[in-house]
């Protein structure tokens, strides 16, 4: 077998495609929660502190001198993408539970299948049969 055939099979599997299909639609999913959060999220919590953006929280570590710019520690920045791992996870948990949900009740429609009238007549010669042999 050759070396780009075993690829092209490894690659074709179904587990692959799904995985590569959840990265794809999970990155768009972290841009949409990150504009959210960043966007909608922010500016309101931001006006409710006192009109401060989170993004201009810094510490800075060492002044700029001359040509080298400064050493800063951005925790502002840190901050919002801690809002947006929590939302993320949040969204995430609601849709796990969602589908769970929908999944029990596929599994609580599935009616049980009653034997047929055959299966029924055989069970009860069979259970005749098993009374006659344990009385004699």
């Amino acid at each position: 077998m050759s070396f780009l055939k075993e690829f092209r099979d490894f690659a074709m599997r179904g587990n692959v495609v799904d995985l590569a299909v959840g990265v794809v639609i999970g990155a768009a999913f972290g841009k949409i929660v990150s504009s959210l959060v960043a966007n909608i999220i922010m500016p309101p919590l931001g006006l409710l502190i006192g009109g401060v953006d989170f993004k201009q929280f810094k510490w800075i570590l060492k002044p700029a001198q001359g040509e080298t710019p400064p050493v800063v520690m951005e925790y502002g920045i840190f901050l919002q993408n801690i809002f947006d791992f929590i939302i993320i996870a949040f969204a995430i948990f609601i849709a796990i539970k969602l589908m769970n949900k929908l999944h029990k009740k596929k599994e609580v429609e599935k009616p049980v299948a009653k034997p047929s009238a055959e299966a029924t007549l055989l069970t009860e010669i069979r259970d005749l049969m098993k009374e006659q042999n344990n009385k004699g």
